[in-house]
């Protein structure tokens, strides 16, 4: 394995990682920094979006502040009165002038989070600011000019809000002059234990408590999970635990009613869909039930590495009906 040598490490220490892939995308910021284009990141939500805009802000030596709005759910007239702000009289209320987010950014960053949720009237204003470095305040009849570099993210997919007329084309082919992807935590899963020691440190601190032991079978059971929420989520999961954890070892209980809330949860949503959409494709001859089951114990002893506890939280029966169905097909 060809090692990743980044020449400013010390940027990205608050994404904690060793994985590859993510040091490559550090690499690739570091290329693209300085450039004074936009630059979109996708990736889903809880991955470190906002780490990476901030990394990015650091590595551009912009000397202006780095400026954050998330602007899901604003109407035009508030993205318009927050970026752009007013001026006095344009509109009931407006007593006086009040400048925008985009007057505290001249110079540095303005990071625009969840993009993809932005309303159609304000992704035209945006473009504007994006190829003419103009902006009109709210009751303002001349435009006024800005220097300030634009950084969005979203957890959507813009090609496909794209094709539903929800995006503009011309938007976001301009936003995505560089694009960074963050991956998901379970396209990264050799950082979870480097992660969990971080969390359970982190957590003990603010709790004032002793760091806990984690037990191997932790691990074991992260892997299994398919973590939507990312890497926040794995943060939330072991701030939990360690908030009621009493004794030197850490309990496993925690972890497995988060993860079966949330396989319940995801259940719930799937519940009446399409029979296209299973995760199961089947050939022209079906299996009968006896290999189903076979198939189905067989693949989720090998995800869990043996452990027929964590296969059988997988599959949602407890670890006697897993074992009897082992059994009865052998």
């Amino acid at each position: 394995m060809v090692k990743i040598a980044l020449e400013n490490p010390r940027v990205f220490s608050e994404i904690i990682t060793h994985n590859e892939r993510v040091l490559l995308v550090f690499k690739y910021i570091e290329s693209v920094a300085p450039s004074s284009q936009p630059i979109l990141i996708t990736g889903e939500t809880g991955v470190g979006k906002e780490l990476i805009a901030r990394s990015i802000h650091t590595l551009s030596k912009l000397k202006g502040r780095f400026v954050a709005v998330n602007v899901a759910g604003l109407d035009d007239n508030v993205f318009s009165d927050t970026l752009f702000g007013h001026i006095k009289g344009a509109f009931t209320g407006a007593e006086q002038e009040r400048k925008g987010l985009i007057d505290r950014a001249v110079g540095g960053t303005l990071f625009l989070d969840e993009i993809g949720d932005l309303n159609p009237a304000s992704q035209i204003k945006l473009l504007r600011l994006l190829q003419e470095g103009e902006y009109l305040p709210l009751g303002q009849d001349e435009v006024e000019q800005t220097s300030v570099r634009i950084v969005a993210s979203t957890n959507e997919n813009l090609w496909s809000l794209q094709r539903k007329d929800k995006f503009r084309k011309d938007l976001n082919f301009r936003l995505r002059t560089h694009h960074i992807h963050m991956p998901s935590l379970r396209e990264r899963t050799d950082d979870i234990p480097l992660l969990v020691r971080h969390f359970l440190e982190k957590s003990a601190a603010a709790l004032q408590k002793k760091v806990p032991t984690p037990p191997k079978e932790l691990y074991e059971l992260l892997a299994t999970y398919s973590f939507p929420g990312n890497v926040r989520e794995l943060e939330s999961m072991i701030h939990d635990a360690v908030s009621i954890h009493v004794a030197k070892m850490l309990s496993l209980d925690s972890f497995k009613l988060h993860i079966t809330r949330a396989q319940e949860n995801l259940k719930d949503i799937t519940e009446g869909e399409p029979e296209n959409s299973l995760p199961v494709i089947f050939g022209e001859k079906l299996p009968t039930i006896k290999q189903a089951t076979r198939m189905l114990a067989t693949e989720a002893m090998k995800r869990a590495n043996g452990n027929q506890t964590l296969a059988a939280n997988m599959l949602g029966i407890s670890r006697q009906a897993l074992s009897k169905r082992i059994k009865s097909s052998a």
